[in-house]
């Protein structure tokens, strides 16, 4: 119990330099700090302590950072989430304490085989993040330890070991951070033979940290390739909440009336039209197939652009199932082609086991008609001055599933294009979260986002991750960019879960190691 009292504040440090190392706080050397926090809490603590001190650490990282999830739902489904997600890291925990834990069938004096601390670390979050990313209900990704790298220089790394990857290595980090500190802390004053060795254990480590959070600044991130010229429109709704399409007809025309008015500037300015105009996601959620007055101001903007217009709607089929769909709308012929979201949200776009859920809150009812998934992938050939271009598609939340971006650049996307809807949110970080998501996707598969939010933040956003004209919260904007097409797979494009199979690899050889008993001489 004494051990477990003073490895609680360390737990709790943990979580919150996590907290603090995601946006919009992004002071992303916390990341690694706060890994180092929670292994040297969980160092020798066996599997159900580590397993407690990890759900502590992700108490104090979700229930600030997903505060925003029940901001117009109230307290219930936010704690619900953060609890949710705190039990994987609870399994992290729990892997760090077992693998690190004295073996008491082990003679004395005989040292243990295991594997070094620091990779048992980085395999344990890598793991246990692709836990989260994919259960249940295909997975919370949201908020990863990669995605709070979008500022730091370690960041290149994951173009070449995706976001699995980067996680372990950031992880790795705050192992031989963990490490330096416990050599550091075993040096006696008059030991000379132990006071050096460890000594030189924790200066070696410290700087096999550093090469690896500087070390891939070096790597190469090629940006080059033909531009496109894209217009994206962040029009602005009424009021944010969750009756922000009570006036479905204002927001479509937010956004007809800023894409005119940011035409006739370019007019103004002597500027050619754009390539292609990107609206958000539920920038029409009047289905402006089936009521014509929408697909008629949507024609007129496409019109007036002289440019196809991707269009964020809600779209109803033959079955009456609603579906968060993208269209193609061409200014001659209108919708020519569509995208439906692959993932819809659960407990925000449907109510998975409604009745059983209702029983803790009615607020499941909000929700009246459930939304169904689309079954293709997201990409769309869109004629432009230049000749065709492949535009990969992720609506909202799809940005943060590693296999729906990776399958858009593996069926031909040149270009992303990440249209969300924030307004049900408000003021709070969850759109600065999404948009360092997308940041991240740009360097990781090697393209171009446009990233829209009918609220913002919005951003265009360079191979290299570097936003451009980021906007605010809550205003109308229009950006305009040159875009780079590229069309290579990146490495992590190409090894797509390796990373995370190689962890788990490493976690089962350190099981075998931790179970094998020692010979008897």
């Amino acid at each position: 119990m004494r051990r477990l009292l003073l490895a609680l504040p360390l737990a709790i440090g943990a979580g919150l330099a996590l907290w603090l190392s995601w946006p919009d706080h992004d002071v992303w050397w916390l990341g690694p700090v706060g890994i180092a926090l929670l292994a040297l809490a969980t160092h020798g603590a066996g599997t159900r302590r580590g397993f407690l001190l990890g759900i502590v650490t992700g108490l104090a990282a979700y229930l600030p950072a997903l505060h925003w999830s029940g901001i117009y739902v109230g307290d219930l489904p936010w704690v619900a989430l953060s609890v949710l997600q705190a039990l994987y890291v609870g399994i992290t925990g729990a892997l760090c304490g077992l693998l690190s834990a004295p073996d008491d069938t082990r003679p004395r004096g005989r040292a243990p085989r295991r594997l070094p601390y620091p990779v048992v670390v980085a395999a344990a979050w890598a793991v246990g993040e692709w836990l989260r990313s994919t259960t249940p209900f295909g997975g919370f990704p949201w908020i990863k330890i990669a995605f709070g790298m979008a500022d730091a220089p370690i960041l290149p790394l994951v173009r070449y070991v995706g976001t699995p990857g980067l996680t372990a290595a950031v992880a790795l980090v705050g192992g031989l951070l963990a490490v330096a500190v416990r050599h550091a802390l075993a040096t006696r004053p008059g030991r000379r033979r132990t006071a050096g060795r460890h000594t030189a254990l924790s200066l070696g480590s410290l700087l096999a940290a550093a090469a690896l959070v500087w070390g891939p600044a070096l790597l190469p991130v090629p940006t080059e390739g033909r531009t496109v010229d894209v217009l994206a429109v962040q029009g602005n709704v009424p009021r944010a909440g969750l009756d922000f399409n009570a006036e479905r007809r204002q927001v479509l025309d937010n956004h007809v009336g800023v894409t005119v008015e940011a035409i006739r500037s370019r007019t103004a300015a002597g500027t050619q039209r754009p390539d292609l105009v990107v609206w958000p996601e539920n920038a029409s959620d009047i289905d402006p197939v089936r009521n014509p007055d929408a697909g008629q101001a949507i024609t007129y903007a496409a019109r007036t652009a002289q440019a196809p217009i991707l269009v964020g709607t809600l779209r109803t089929d033959d079955q009456a199932r609603i579906k968060n769909t993208t269209l193609l709308w061409d200014a001659d012929r209108g919708p020519v082609a569509d995208y439906a979201k692959r993932h819809p949200v659960p407990f925000a776009e449907y109510i998975p086991y409604r009745s059983f859920f209702r029983h803790f809150s009615d607020k499941v009812d909000l929700l009246t008609h459930d939304f169904t998934a689309g079954d293709t992938v997201g990409v769309m050939d869109v004629p432009t001055r230049a000749g065709a271009v492949r535009v990969g598609l992720g609506i909202c939340f799809e940005v943060a599933y590693d296999d729906l971006m990776r399958d858009a650049v593996h069926h031909g996307g040149q270009i992303l294009a990440v249209q969300t809807n924030n307004a049900t949110f408000g003021y709070s970080d969850e759109s600065y979260q999404q948009l360092a998501i997308s940041r991240i996707r740009a360097v990781e598969l090697g393209r171009s986002v446009v990233h829209v939010s009918t609220v913002g933040a919005s951003a265009m956003i360079t191979p290299d991750g570097v936003a451009h004209d980021r906007t605010g919260l809550f205003t109308a904007a229009a950006l305009d960019a040159h875009l780079p097409l590229r069309s290579e797979l990146t490495p992590a494009a190409r090894i797509g879960d390796l990373p995370v199979w190689v962890c788990v690899a490493l976690l089962t050889l350190g099981l075998a190691l931790r179970l094998r008993r020692p010979r008897r001489h």
